[in-house]
């Protein structure tokens, strides 16, 4: 099952293993807009994200934990887009023809499948294979900590609920559209919340994760450059900071409140610009929902509440005009009509994440191993063969995972006796963990397999 994050990002799914190191969906599947199973590197603990890349091309490197990225590339040269649309389409019947015309099964000294001259190491071409595929880290300008800014809950109201118009003319000012740029290439399109009246504002991560500049757009249609406060990819929460005073700021309740049945409303930018401060309506459909997604668990408010690309780090309201969660995600299939299954992070979860990154920028506790991993190409894995397993291409030198003699290069097979041929795998077991646990990674090089007791730290130490 897959699942689909509601900024504008390209869709990707994730199923079983397809022939070319991506996934084919199941045919009920949760829809997100990232490949959780891509063959491109990805940081275990803090990962970083390809440049943006249409659908036809390679998808993103894993991030922890949730997403792939799309852009909402606006190109004026759209003639040329057609011509070489119309040039990939003849490549792509001339491959399918050749295809079927003989075998798949990598052959060492075939011509079609050998990696190529100069690749007689498999790291030499796995390294080459990656390089091909730009990544980019977040880079957005940082912005101070205040430890006296908090988020606070306020009690749900006893008089009688509002209507959906004053609900509207009250929240939707203290609504944000995002705008997070991405190597001169496109960017990412999002919703957010003002927390305060000094330009504090709530979002998702997956938004701004590998970008490099974010803009805010108020309701007014006043647009701020934004600094990064902190980020939380395993909640999927940020905060981003612009230099504004006297704004309208939103009232957050608490989400622990709510019962299946409970009124909301959702206000956010779906699809784009064009379609900024749209509010749709729905029920709370069910609370506590535990949703796994690359390993780590979430538990989200689910809504029938219409969310859609565009709608992610947006509110979810009560009927008292109270935030009461953040969407995040939907549930999509490929096969067939879902509609009405959307999600979003409750309050009582957002609010601890919030004060800490507002405190000091970052969320202790999170355990980090300190590499960086990809899966390994099939092709490659065959022709070299190659185990199952996760390709290192970079180790950060404080880590212990480097003191204990893992280098670029290596390959993880297992972690504490487990196979591990996913970050979905390698997260599943570290989610478990603690910081200061020890993680028995197997780990083979050149042909032997050795196995490597690792101390888990604390991510801000490593990537602070």
């Amino acid at each position: 099952m897959d699942y689909d994050n509601n900024n504008s990002r390209s869709s990707w799914y994730r199923g079983s293993d397809g022939p070319d190191g991506g996934h084919v969906p199941p045919v009920n599947s949760f829809r997100k807009n990232k490949d959780s199973s891509s063959s491109l590197p990805a940081d275990v603990d803090n990962f970083t994200y390809a440049d943006p890349v249409h659908s036809a091309g390679f998808s993103s490197p894993h991030r922890d934990t949730y997403w792939t990225p799309e852009i909402q590339h606006r190109d004026t040269r759209r003639s040329t887009k057609i011509l070489m649309l119309s040039i990939s389409a003849l490549i792509i019947v001339i491959a399918a023809s050749m295809i079927f015309m003989g075998s798949d099964t990598v052959q060492p000294g075939g011509q079609k499948d050998l990696p190529g001259p100069g690749y007689e190491d498999y790291q030499d071409y796995i390294e080459d294979f990656y390089k091909e595929v730009p990544r980019s880290k977040t880079t957005i300008p940082s912005a101070p900590v205040d430890p006296g800014v908090t988020m606070e809950l306020a009690e749900t109201p006893q008089e009688a609920p509002l209507n959906l118009q004053q609900i509207y003319k009250h929240c939707c000012p203290s609504v944000v559209a995002i705008t997070a740029k991405v190597g001169g290439r496109g960017f990412y399109w999002g919703t957010g919340i003002i927390l305060s009246e000094n330009g504090y504002i709530v979002t998702n991560a997956h938004i701004i994760e590998g970008t490099e500049s974010v803009t805010v757009t108020l309701q007014d249609d006043r647009e701020f450059e934004a600094k990064l406060v902190g980020s939380d990819s395993r909640s999927d929460i940020a905060v981003l900071k612009i230099d504004a005073e006297n704004l309208p700021y939103a009232e957050f309740g608490d989400s622990s409140k709510l019962e299946v049945g409970d009124e909301v409303l959702a206000i956010g930018n779906p699809l784009g610009e064009e379609l900024r401060g749209t509010m749709t309506n729905g029920i709370i459909s069910a609370i506590n929902r535990g949703i796994t997604y690359n390993g780590h668990s979430m538990t989200l408010l689910q809504t029938n509440a219409a969310i859609n690309e565009g709608n992610s780090g947006g509110p979810l309201i009560n009927m008292h005009g109270q935030v009461i969660g953040i969407t995040n995600m939907k549930m999509m299939s490929k096969y067939t009509n879902i509609e009405g299954i959307g999600f979003a992070i409750p309050t009582t979860v957002i609010k601890p994440v919030v004060d800490e990154l507002i405190r000091q920028g970052f969320v202790a506790g999170r355990p980090a191993i300190g590499i960086t991993v990809g899966n390994i190409p099939p092709m490659a894995e065959q022709y070299y063969t190659l185990p199952d397993g996760l390709y290192v291409t970079s180790v950060e030198e404080n880590s212990d995972a480097y003191k204990k003699g893992i280098r670029e290069g290596d390959i993880i097979t297992e972690a504490n006796g487990t196979p591990v041929a996913s970050i979905e795998d390698m997260n599943a077991i570290k989610e478990t963990m603690a910081v200061g646990d020890t993680l028995l990674l197997t780990v083979y090089r050149n042909g032997e397999t050795f196995v490597v007791d690792v101390v888990l730290m604390d991510m801000s130490e490593l990537y602070g």
